[in-house]
């Protein structure tokens, strides 16, 4: 059983923990393991059923590439219900990820359904969600798609002719 922790102070750590991660990396295959450990240390402080917990130590094999490893993780991360955020990151991280280990189809459909998921949680995370499948778009050979796609996420951010990025961007898809 674990004690009640504080989860502001555990957020702190743990953001402190990501925030060093270049310094794992420097050390190679050796300091990628430990700072996965170090994940998993944190992770264990949460309760045993958490999808946070998952949802970490997902993110730490797959920062530290091993896709193949963090893609059951995210997988049972969402299955536990992970929400906000953290579950639009599980999507666009684990998407990457199956495109990093072959299974791109499977990537476009999660990433074509959390487009349609207007979560004001996760919104920030639109433009992410639109770049990772402009990018599986483009290795299933759907390229004008692909195009479309981070057109019309660039648009809105564009100082001027936004309309026009926009309507390009739809026509390039529309059947002529």
């Amino acid at each position: 059983m674990h004690e009640k922790i504080d989860i502001n102070d555990w957020e702190l750590r743990s953001a402190r923990a990501w925030a060093e991660i270049d310094g794992y990396d420097a050390r190679g295959e050796a300091g990628e393991a430990e700072f996965r450990e170090r994940i998993d240390r944190l992770a264990g402080e949460l309760p045993s059923d958490s999808p946070v917990a998952v949802f970490e130590r997902a993110c730490a094999w797959d920062s530290t590439g091993h896709s193949d490893q963090a893609v059951p993780l995210y997988w049972e991360a969402l299955d536990r219900g992970l929400t906000g955020m953290r579950r639009r990151r599980a999507v666009v991280q684990m998407s990457s990820s199956l495109r990093n280990i072959g299974r791109v189809a499977e990537a476009v459909d999660l990433l074509t359904a959390e487009r349609d998921n207007h979560d004001p949680d996760a919104a920030v995370l639109a433009d992410a969600v639109a770049a990772t499948l402009a990018l599986c778009l483009a290795d299933v050979g759907r390229e004008r798609e692909a195009v479309s796609v981070a057109l019309s996420a660039l648009a809105p951010h564009l100082p001027r002719y936004q309309r026009s990025m926009a309507n390009y961007a739809r026509l390039l898809v529309e059947p002529e």
